[in-house]
């Protein structure tokens, strides 16, 4: 029988895949990334996934709104990968995905709502 991962192992490794999952879908990973395991959500903040060519996009205002659509388009298209991801990390299912990204940092802010409180599954 494998032993209990930790809070901490869990969360390391959701911001793992997600790099790996940012390289893999979406073109390039990010800069750095976080997770967080917050009663029974899953929060996972992605620093620095803007390209240099989105990042220029950004300056303007018509800019913006083209690269925020897109962007929430291909998670869209992408949210049953991200949802199987987070689901077999943690063993628990996904019950909503919500995410946006900031135009301005760079930064994409992913929040996964999930069946179970996973800090009474892992500790806090």
């Amino acid at each position: 029988m494998p032993t209990q991962q930790s809070k901490g192992q869990i969360e390391a490794a959701i911001s793992k895949a997600m790099i790996q999952f940012e390289r893999e879908h979406m073109g390039r990973g990010p800069r750095d990334a976080r997770t967080w395991l917050i009663q029974d959500m899953v929060l996972v903040r992605l620093l620095g996934v803007l390209t240099p060519a989105e990042e220029k996009l950004a300056q303007e205002p018509e800019g913006k709104t083209l690269l925020k659509q897109v962007r929430t388009q291909l998670i869209e298209s992408s949210r049953s990968l991200v949802e199987s991801i987070v689901c077999d990390i943690t063993g628990v299912p996904v019950i909503s995905l919500h995410s946006d990204i900031s135009t301005r940092t760079g930064e994409r802010i992913i929040l996964l709502t999930m069946a179970e409180n996973l800090e009474a599954r892992f500790g806090r």
